[in-house]
């Protein structure tokens, strides 16, 4: 699998302006090595940038759906530290996302990431699916600029009940399916928007309207292995 795992959580976050400056140090020294420290996290990326997408996104990918519900997990979100509870509360318009990884092709981190959350039309999920994961993806994970291309479906039944971080996020929102291109050419990467990945095109394979495409570059990428976890 060209993820590190069967399971991920997908964030799309703005932060308030006062708090910017100070993120970068937080995320990186602090709450992405916390995180990957959990059994069952596999590797965690950090992205800017954003359009209609949200100023930043992140994703951790975890080694199946059953970390949502691990002690280890549910006492981070429960017992977050200083430094996060002064944090949390400038995270603003927060999607997150349990997600499923359904298949895709390719594999490897690039430095630029389009990112698409979609629907299908009702009726149209198996046709939706069946298009992307025969088609599409593997045609785009060949193109040059392109290096991988994976498709993520939320699970909101392992959400855990509301816990102490989203208290003080007050409340997140979700994802439905989850498009995620990675390449090495970011202005491969982001004509996508505008081409098969485009509302039109994925309207014609099934998809409902409304779309929410945005555009990132790579700030930090950590894995379990850089943190001495197992």
């Amino acid at each position: 699998m060209a993820l590190r795992g069967e399971a991920a959580i997908a964030m799309w976050i703005d932060f308030d302006p006062a708090i910017v400056a100070e993120l970068g140090d937080w995320h990186t020294h602090e709450h992405m090595p916390e995180r990957l420290g959990i059994p069952g996290f596999r590797r965690g990326t950090r992205w800017s940038g954003g359009g209609a997408g949200a100023s930043h996104f992140v994703l951790y990918e975890l080694e199946s759906l059953d970390v949502f519900a691990s002690n280890a997990y549910l006492e981070r979100l429960n017992d977050p530290t200083p430094w996060s509870r002064k944090m949390t509360p400038h995270h603003r318009n927060m999607v997150r996302s349990p997600c499923r990884v359904v298949g895709g092709a390719g594999a490897g981190v690039g430095a630029a990431l389009l990112t698409v959350r979609l629907s299908p039309r009702p009726g149209e999920a198996e046709r939706l699916r069946d298009g992307l994961l025969r088609e599409l993806l593997p045609a785009l994970a060949r193109r040059p600029g392109i290096a991988a291309a994976h498709l993520l479906v939320t699970e909101p039944t392992v959400m855990p009940p509301q816990t102490e971080e989203q208290r003080m996020r007050g409340g997140d929102a979700l994802a439905d399916w989850v498009l995620l291109v990675h390449g090495y050419e970011a202005a491969a990467v982001a004509a996508l928007a505008q081409g098969e990945l485009g509302s039109a095109a994925l309207a014609g394979r099934g998809a409902a309207p409304g779309a929410v495409i945005g555009s990132y570059r790579l700030d930090y990428a950590l894995t379990n292995v850089d943190v001495g976890a197992p």
